[in-house]
């Protein structure tokens, strides 16, 4: 039986209903250091953008496209068209051409919303594909007629297997696919987030993440929503002279990441200060010496967070184990949460404190995950799922739903798996990166580059196999670099080039101590760019293989 919380039921319109009838004062929706509205002026701003809607024709069963990044507009838009019985169709920010016109061709979007911010990559073949164009910012139209009369609002009642979101992942393999996520997909996520770490109507969220994306906008928005919290949002991209004075002002109680955030803080504002050798350096590896500074360290970050963080969510990629000690022995409420796009997205995960090193955790309530065969003779395989937060399937591609559901109804998640003997789960890489070795055994390319990533000026890595050849392609951080050998700054060019052949060279024999002897590397390539990523900065992978 699925948990309703005090929700009638698992829709978008008993979700807005039950935060209306008990929240109807508290703060909602604000930006950064400007008013906040409040969950009534929202419920207004909804039903105002409804009658709207309707206006320009949209109805039940209409695709609504959302180009923006994060702003109180972009939650107002979706929860308006969601709760209409219209569909959203969320895009991320940084989409190319081809990718727009891709995603509003196959999803047959009638009106796309677009902010000023963005309005700038829409040319006039972009703009000739929906029916209509507007501006997210004020909703004005730039394409299509204004209506002279208004119309009637009737709004149907939602049913929860009703399709309310297509999502286009953005993927590591290329290959994008239209999730179909239902009411209750979503809703019945928010509220088996709230299982996990449960949420009050006087915390406060600071959005950092894109809302285009199930993590953020299931945990980052619904979420609060369900229990009457804040949500504040940034004007400006989450750089680190943006994003400290906002934790200074809004002091948020949660906040959602993805592990390159705390990975970069950590590195460089621990590790690179106690590990680079002198007397510091020597005490460091003291474990007692060791825990203290993360102890001490962690309070000045947990200092700069606000000083009232509970609950630092982490997901979309795998945390460091390095890291994760640090966090660990500083006290710091970090959280650990494991699913996909297509399980709207949380499967696995516990709440601070909860946290067992390198696992994601158990699964949530109603959630039943099992490993298949197949994997180093059983004990590792692939995870499968099923819950109500598993999607619907892929839009426009019943061949490929078909391939991803197994015979009894669990998704296929293509990530290979174990449990411990109290249910936790441990993620050990993707089903396609694993590499099958000369005598047959299992290389994990994710345990390789974990090693990899634990090297001094190491920023990030890809393991790949070429020509039967385990390669390694490692991004160095040339600043950290210059930093520490200013001796050569006058001449930084050549010797830049000498500096990071020396590196090479040792990160292959520090690596190939640390691996078994069919993980160990042939060679390590420096990658002189930061690898693309995803939405959610995982690399993407495909490019590079």
């Amino acid at each position: 039986m699925i948990h309703r919380q005090n929700l009638s039921a698992l829709t978008f319109q008993a979700l807005l209903n039950n935060s209306q009838a008990r929240y109807s004062d508290n703060q909602a929706l604000g930006f950064d250091n400007e008013r906040m509205m409040s969950y009534a002026e929202m419920h207004e701003q909804i039903k105002s953008l409804q009658q709207t809607f309707a206006d320009w024709g949209i109805g039940q069963g209409d695709k609504v496209a959302i180009f923006s990044h994060n702003s109180p507009n972009w939650a107002i838009a979706y929860f308006a068209t969601v709760s209409m019985g219209a569909i959203a169709i969320p895009m991320l920010p940084d989409l190319q051409k081809h990718e727009i016109i891709n995603i509003l061709e196959h999803s047959e979007a009638k009106l796309l919303l677009v902010s000023e911010r963005l309005e700038s990559k829409f040319d006039e073949e972009i703009k000739a594909m929906p029916e209509r164009v507007a501006l997210l910012d004020d909703m004005r139209l730039i394409k299509g007629e204004d209506v002279k009369e208004s119309v009637e609002l009737t709004i149907p009642e939602m049913e929860e297997d009703d399709l309310a979101v297509i999502i286009y992942t953005s993927g590591t393999t290329g290959n994008s696919k239209a999730v179909m996520l239902s009411h209750k997909n979503l809703i019945a996520n928010a509220i088996q987030g709230d299982g996990v770490q449960p949420v009050y109507e006087n915390d406060r969220f600071l959005s950092v993440l894109p809302l285009s994306h199930a993590y953020e906008n299931t945990l980052g928005l619904l979420l609060p929503v369900l229990n009457g919290a804040s949500v504040t949002y940034l004007r400006k991209p989450p750089t680190a002279s943006v994003l400290m004075p906002a934790l200074k002002r809004v002091k948020p109680t949660l906040v959602l990441t993805v592990p390159m955030i705390i990975e970069k803080i950590v590195r460089k504002q621990v590790f690179a200060k106690f590990e680079n050798g002198g007397f510091l350096g020597f005490m460091y590896k003291l474990a007692p010496f060791r825990r203290l500074v993360h102890f001490l360290a962690g309070k000045k970050i947990k200092a700069a967070f606000g000083g009232e963080l509970k609950f630092f969510g982490i997901g979309g990629a795998k945390l460091d184990a390095k890291v994760e000690r640090f966090l660990l022995d500083a006290k710091f409420p970090y959280a650990i949460g494991y699913g996909l796009t297509e399980t709207a997205p949380l499967s696995a995960g516990c709440a601070p404190f909860k946290t067992k090193l390198q696992s994601t955790g158990p699964a949530v309530k109603d959630v039943d995950i099992r490993i298949s065969d197949g994997h180093d003779g059983g004990s590792v395989g692939e995870v499968l799922i099923k819950g109500p937060n598993v999607m619907q399937g892929y839009y426009k591609n019943p061949v490929l739903t078909k391939e991803v559901f197994t015979d009894d109804g669990y998704f296929r998640s293509g990530d290979l798996g174990i449990f411990d003997r109290k249910g936790r789960l441990y993620l050990r890489g993707r089903t396609k990166n694993m590499i099958l070795g000369a005598n047959g055994e299992n290389i994990y390319p994710e345990d390789i580059e974990s090693v990899i990533n634990n090297y001094s000026y190491v920023t990030e890595s890809v393991v790949v196999e070429r020509k039967g050849k385990l390669v390694a392609l490692v991004h160095f951080d040339r600043d950290e670099i210059e930093e520490k050998f200013q001796n050569f700054r006058d001449d930084l060019h050549d010797r830049m080039d000498d500096k990071l052949e020396e590196l090479r060279k040792d990160l292959q024999s520090f690596v190939n101590s640390r691996v078994n002897k069919y993980s160990r590397l042939q060679l390590v390539v420096v990658q002189p760019d930061e690898f693309e990523k995803t939405a959610t900065h995982k690399i993407k992978r495909f490019m590079y293989e």
